[in-house]
């Protein structure tokens, strides 16, 4: 039995103004995506969907066919051609004949020239395998598509934020694969759709609250017959028509029973939808707020500039307010800002340097105040190629690369300064530079939910500060036009 198997991954912000290249598809791998022969090998043993599509297909003899392994960090719209390789690198693969497809995709990708880039690959998939067998493995924060829906068999979504459940997806989505191929299902699927546009911060399933009982509610759902129930938080940050919740609901054979599931658990969602939208607290609040922490490490989320949303992960407003608020023992990063890096290598280790920091990157496409880098001066403490391998539970054994390095020590606050934007995934994102977040008493990432697994376990206090920037919760900054209406909240 053949096998073909993909991944390719993006989470696209279409306010953010970082290009997505080909090359981005490498997450940071110089080398960009992987394929054939190299997608397998990046793969196999990997945390990924796709990881466990290998699994399951080798446990079965399976012959496993990898066109493609390519994930880039959220960003702007992916360029054209760039899609159009990998993309036909993985239709051009299933032209040449199969038993049954399975694709590790994301479900939010905007391309250049389609806001539906899960869609459009599905759809060119049915042109040439109108019946062979097709499951898809998605993130929690698909924007799902009556086009996705339509052309798939089988549709399995992650069930936590942070993402901890990416290989169980996987061996889900597998499973109904091979149960379909074996005459043991019709599988049948089902959308609905709450209509809110939920914010990110909103959609963690490990605390108590409306996106954790509507995860629940899908749980319940599979264990009363259904194969697959996924409720999908969505990605606001994308104005494309799908964005926003949905529920996706796959039973067997019953297609009237899975459109009742999906629209009881939309509905369910719906009559909680004010438990989807963050209310930020003013900046100087929140700072002041840490200043009044006596003991432990107080961890300060710049989660407007969160770079697996799509940030630009070179806003300063958070550590310029610390400073303007007197706190020291600050650890911040990391900081994406390649000029600063060049001067610092120059000057060299162990220097004095004054450098200009952060807020070079123009926003164009939000409703943005004026800013300027902040210059201060400092020693450049460490200098590295920014490479390390996660430890944690988020990609665990990943290799990461964020370029070359820096950590700049300006007295209250040590900064770890980079060419490429980078999640805090791991203590590696210090540990490259030799800095030891336990040393501080603050600690400033750009993240939102990945930080948890490794570092809410060492704070004392954990404190969201807003900034402005294409990830912020302020539904004002943005100007949405394409996203389909009525929709809360932007629409009483």
């Amino acid at each position: 039995m053949k096998i073909v198997m993909a991944r390719l991954n993006h989470e696209t912000n279409t306010f953010s103004p970082l290009p997505t290249p080909l090359a981005a598809f490498g997450a940071g791998d110089p080398h960009g995506p992987a394929f054939g022969g190299d997608a397998y090998q990046v793969a196999r043993g990997s945390t990924t969907a796709m990881g466990a599509f290998i699994d399951m297909a080798e446990r079965k003899g399976c012959e496993l066919v990898t066109p493609l392994f390519a994930m880039a960090n959220p960003s702007g719209t992916v360029d054209a051609s760039a899609y159009r390789t990998m993309r036909d690198a993985i239709v051009a693969t299933i032209a040449q004949g199969c038993d049954g497809i399975l694709l590790d995709l994301h479900g939010a990708m905007v391309v250049e020239d389609e806001e539906d880039g899960e869609g459009a690959l599905l759809e060119r998939i049915r042109e040439i395998a109108p019946s062979t067998p097709l499951a898809v493995a998605l993130d929690l924060h698909g924007n799902i598509s009556d086009r996705m829906i339509r052309h798939a068999d089988i549709v399995v979504g992650f069930k936590t934020y942070p993402h901890v459940d990416m290989y169980d997806t996987g061996a889900h989505a597998a499973r109904l694969l091979f149960d379909m191929l074996a005459g043991r299902i019709k599988p049948v699927v089902a959308i609905a759709r709450p209509g809110i546009l939920s914010q990110t911060l909103c959609q963690n399933t490990e605390i108590p609250g409306a996106m954790r009982d509507g995860v629940e509610f899908a749980r319940e759902l599979e264990r009363h017959g259904a194969l697959a129930a996924t409720v999908f938080g969505g990605f606001y940050l994308a104005d494309i028509a799908d964005a926003g919740m949905s529920v996706v609901v796959v039973a067997d054979r019953d297609a009237a029973k899975a459109q009742r599931w999906a629209d009881d658990c939309s509905a369910m969602l719906a009559g909680r939808k004010g438990e989807f939208i963050f209310r930020e607290t003013p900046l100087g609040e929140s700072i002041a707020r840490a200043r009044a922490v006596k003991h432990g490490l107080t961890l300060l989320l710049d989660h407007g500039d969160n770079c697996m949303s799509g940030g630009t992960c070179d806003t300063i407003d958070v550590l310029a307010e610390c400073l303007r608020q007197g706190l020291t023992h600050i650890g911040v990063g990391p900081l994406c800002d390649p000029e600063a890096v060049a001067q610092a290598i120059s000057a060299g280790a162990g220097a004095t340097v004054t450098l200009d920091v952060g807020n070079k990157i123009p926003m164009r496409n939000i409703a943005q105040r004026a800013s300027a880098p902040l210059r201060l001066t400092g020693t450049v403490r460490a200098i590295s190629n920014g490479e390390y391998t996660i430890s944690g539970p988020i990609y665990t054994g990943t290799r990461c690369y964020m370029g070359r390095t820096i950590l700049f020590d300006i007295g209250a606050a040590r900064i770890v300064i980079t060419e490429q934007t980078q999640e805090p995934w791991d203590l590696g994102v210090f540990s490259c530079v030799g800095l030891n977040p336990m040393h501080e008493r603050y600690l400033i990432l750009k993240s939102r939910m990945y930080y948890r697994p490794v570092f809410a376990p060492l704070a004392t206090t954990i404190i969201e500060c807003a900034s402005v920037g294409v990830c912020s919760s302020d539904f004002s900054l943005f100007d949405y036009r394409r996203v389909r209406r009525p929709i809360y909240p932007l629409d009483a």
